[in-house]
Formats: C-alpha cells, structure tokens, sequence
C-alpha cells in the first residue's frame, strides 16, 4: 500500500478527497501545517507528500526545502491557489514532481498519484502488451523480408522495442533477445545471397560504405554549406538512439537513416572506404602507398587524410578540410581551442576513436566487463562517456554556429557469446569475426566464405586467399586451447561480421537550433 503525507492548513475541507483516495487503497497522512510535514518526513517514510503552498507560519516553499534536505527522492506534489510565474519558478527549480492549482479534484490527485507512484508499473504493463501485440508482426516480417528497405525497417523497430523494453524493466526483453536471433540468422542468409550482387555492374544496391561522401556530405557542400563530418568509431544505431535524446535541445535533426557498412566490418575496410569513395581493392590497386595489408605491422588507419583528399580530387571537389582524430581528453580540448580557425574550412573531418576503445578494453579489461556485462549497460556506459566527453563541448559550441553536422560511424558491433572452429596458417589475420588467409579449414554452413574476394571489392593477399565471415554472435576460435579462448572471448563485443548490428549503422544530419 502506499503512503501519503498531505499537508494543508485546510486539510478538514479535504476530507471528500482523502476518503477517494483511501478507496482507492492509498494510506493517506494528513497534517495542517508545514512544521508538521518536516516532523513527519523525519519519523516516517512516505511514497509521495502533497504540500500546499500557502500555510501561516512555514509556507509550502520553506516545507519543500527541508523535506528535501531530509529525502532528496520522494516526490513532492505542489498545490496552490497562485498562478505567479514566480512562485511556480521557484517549486520547480526546487524539483517537484507536478504542480497543481486549486481547486483540484480527486481524479487529477489520482492521475498525479499514477503518474508519480505508479508511472513504472503502467509503462511496463503497456508497454510489454504492446510488444506482445507486435511481436507475431515483426516476425512476419523478419521472414518476409526480401529487400535492404525492408531490414532497415526490421532493425529500427527491433531496437525501438529493446530501448522501450529496456525502460520498462520486465521481463519482455529476454524474448526480444529471442527475436533479434532470429532476425540476425535470417539477415545473415540475406546477406549470403545478395552481397556479392550489388557489386555486379549496374546493380541496384543500398547505400555503402564508399557511397557516404557522394550522397551524404558533397550535397550538403555543393548547396553552399560548412560541414563538420564525425565518424564515432564503432558507433551503432541503438547507441545513437540514446544519444539523440540529449542533442535535442541544441539540434534539429534534419536527417536520420542507415546505410551499409562492407565486408569485413572493421576500421581498416569500412572507414578507409568512407574516406577514399572506394572499395579496398580500388584503394589498393589506385593508391598502393595508402593501403596496408592485413600481415603489416604499420596502423591501418594512417592515410585517412591523404585518402579524402583523393576523393575530392576524384571527384573535382576544391573544397577545403581539415582532419582531426580524437583519441584522448587532450586532443578534444585542443580541438575546441581550434574552431575558430576550424571555420575557415569548408569541410572539417573529426573521428572520435572511444566507442572502439570501449569494445576493446570490453575484451582485454575484466573491470570494464563488469561495467559492461549487458546490451543495456554497453549502451549505458558510452552515453556515460558522452555526457562527460569533449564531443558534448565540441557539438554546443557547433550548435552555435550556421554549420551542417553528420554523424555517421563506420561499422557497429556486436556481443558475441558463440565459438566455432577455424584453423589458419600464421599469417591468418587476428580479427575474431573475420578471416583472411589461404587454406582455411571451417565448417562451411557456420561462416559465408568468398573465395574470389574481388568480386566484392577485396583484395587477395594471395592468390589462393579467401575471406571468411561470422554471422549472428559467432566468434573464431583455434582448436588450440579452444575451451580457454571460447570462454575468454564470450560476452566480448567484436565486429568484422555479418550481423545487423555490425552493418546497419547510422548517419544523421543535424542543424543548430540558435
């Protein structure tokens, strides 16, 4: 049963009231005064306290303050015959949960009593008989889903429900898990049949990871616009999703989709490919000093400037841009310090590395796997790292300005809980969602394997090479200590795959509200 204080100097002419409520099975404490209500909260702990502003001695606003001195978490209802913008100022800056005007009657003490005590329970119930009333619909639609427009649709709606899931708190989302297993076996099966199509000539094909430059910010410069370009590493849909709540306020997103990032999922593909307009084996074949092979020890993201300023070239773009990369607090610091001078460029490329830092130190940390041992707290923890980053500074103060904003990223991630066995030579590449190597020994119907990588615009290594893919929430484990790795690695989240959570990834345009 919950309790309620009520504090009114009038509190006997609210007897009608107190009596609904009672009813309704509230416990409800009633008090004249605001002395009395301070004294009461100090003994006793209530789920909610209305308070009237206006009572001789210690008014409504004084009660408010030391309440909330004794317990900063029950909800505090004020009530009042004022309408001053004032005094309404001031019981919100003092964080009521609602704010009544009198004369109230008992079906909007109700509604506040629901909306305050009883929000959880409703948001939950609601929302786990909306899911149930999707959940065969969405189904129908993860079979019939023939085209990329159609596993766009799937994929939003999947992590729509995972986030209001998320909020609810029940139960519902171990079978949302259940739902997105079996979207991501059927997408990988999609994936098998169509990828290697869309690079057949004149093939109609969804928008990918070279395309991003040409339809996504070229437009947006040749309109006249000054464009910053940030590339969040690692970044997928579902974190954006938790992340746009708090631009809201500075921005108007003006545009908000998904594209496809290539094969394999991973920076040194996906991102040079953004930043070139090609496939990896165009780079390599037309800029051979800006392509790294698998088998170097040199970073495989070098080149990024010299790769978009062949891009412009290509294109005949004489735009001018900068390039930046944060990796660390002090480089984002130095970065803000830089905007003016930012400005004067047309074009300004900023890729923030922590998303992927985070994934990582998922695998190689044990503290971070505690912080991050769900969906919810991975999605947790990087907007953790947003709300206190220097890219929140930097995108405020890019709010201000009459300047376009594309947030994109150049593959997702995904939490991978399945082994299954690969055998390689040494100079197989390290990544546990993909492979590339010659005479690679796998199970066939666990991986999409291509053994001809230049029909998807991959280069060979060697001329026998080929290219393995884990689908779903596979890794790649050696039958050398097999159980060890199986175990070391589960729960990690990795990317180079084929998954909708590695592939169906965001870009967003934004514009400055002020």
């Amino acid at each position: 049963m919950s309790r309620i204080l009520w504090a009114d100097d009038e509190i006997d002419l609210l007897k009608a009231h107190v009596m609904f409520l009672e009813k309704k099975g509230y416990e409800v404490v009633c008090v004249n005064n605001g002395y009395d209500a301070v004294e009461a909260c100090g003994k006793e702990h209530f789920d909610i306290i209305f308070l009237d502003e206006n009572m001789p001695g210690m008014n409504g606003l004084e009660a408010l303050s030391k309440i909330k001195e004794i317990d900063n978490t029950v909800p505090v209802v004020m009530i009042t015959k004022s309408e001053e913008e004032d005094i309404m100022n001031q019981a919100i800056g003092n964080k009521i949960a609602d704010y009544l005007i009198k004369p109230v009657n008992p079906n909007q003490i109700l509604l506040s009593l629901k909306k305050n005590i009883n929000k959880q329970e409703i948001i939950s119930a609601t929302t786990t008989d909306s899911y149930r009333s999707q959940f065969g619909r969405i189904g129908m639609q993860i079979n019939d889903s023939l085209t990329y427009q159609d596993w766009m649709d799937v994929y939003r709606k999947l992590v729509y429900w995972e986030l209001e899931l998320e909020n609810a708190g029940n139960q519902m989302d171990e079978v949302l898990k259940m739902q997105k297993d079996e979207a991501n076996s059927t997408f990988v099966k999609f994936i098998k049949k169509n990828y290697e199509d869309w690079f057949k000539e004149g093939a109609d094909r969804p928008m990918i990871s070279p395309d991003v430059f040409k339809k996504k910010v070229f437009p947006l410069l040749d309109q006249g616009e000054k464009v910053f370009f940030l590339l969040i590493d690692n970044f997928r849909y579902d974190q954006w999703r938790v992340i746009k709540e708090m631009l809201s306020n500075d921005f108007i997103t003006e545009d908000e989709s998904l594209y496809c990032s290539i094969l394999p999922t991973a920076t040194q593909y996906a991102r040079n490919a953004i930043f070139s307009g090609l496939m990896p084996l165009q780079i390599q074949q037309m800029f051979p000093k800006l392509w790294v092979e698998e088998e170097d020890e040199e970073g495989k993201n070098l080149h990024e400037d010299e790769l978009i300023q062949t891009q412009l070239d290509r294109y005949r773009k004489k735009y001018t841009f900068t390039y930046n990369k944060i990796n660390d607090t002090q480089s984002g610091e130095k970065l803000m310090e830089n905007l003016p001078q930012l400005m004067q460029s047309q074009l300004n490329v900023v890729v923030f590395n922590f998303v992927d830092m985070l994934s990582h130190a998922r695998t190689d940390s044990k503290m971070i796997r505690e912080l991050a041992s769900s969906e919810a707290a991975y999605r947790s923890l990087t907007l953790s790292w947003f709300k206190h980053s220097s890219i929140v500074d930097f995108l405020k103060a890019l709010s201000e300005k009459n300047v376009k904003v594309v947030i994109t990223t150049d593959h997702g991630t995904i939490r991978s809980n399945n082994a299954i066995r690969v055998v390689g030579d040494k100079n197989t590449n390290t990544n546990l969602r993909y492979k590339v190597g010659k005479n690679l020994d796998f199970n066939p119907k666990e991986v999409m394997c291509v053994r001809q990588p230049e029909k998807i615009g991959l280069p060979s290594p060697n001329v026998s090479s080929s290219y393995i893919f884990a689908g779903n929430d596979y890794f790649f484990a050696y039958p050398n200590n097999y159980n060890y790795y199986a175990s070391y690695y589960r729960g990690t989240f990795q990317h180079g795959g084929i998954s909708l959570e590695e592939m169906l990834i965001p870009i967003v345009t934004l514009k400055g509200k002020n």
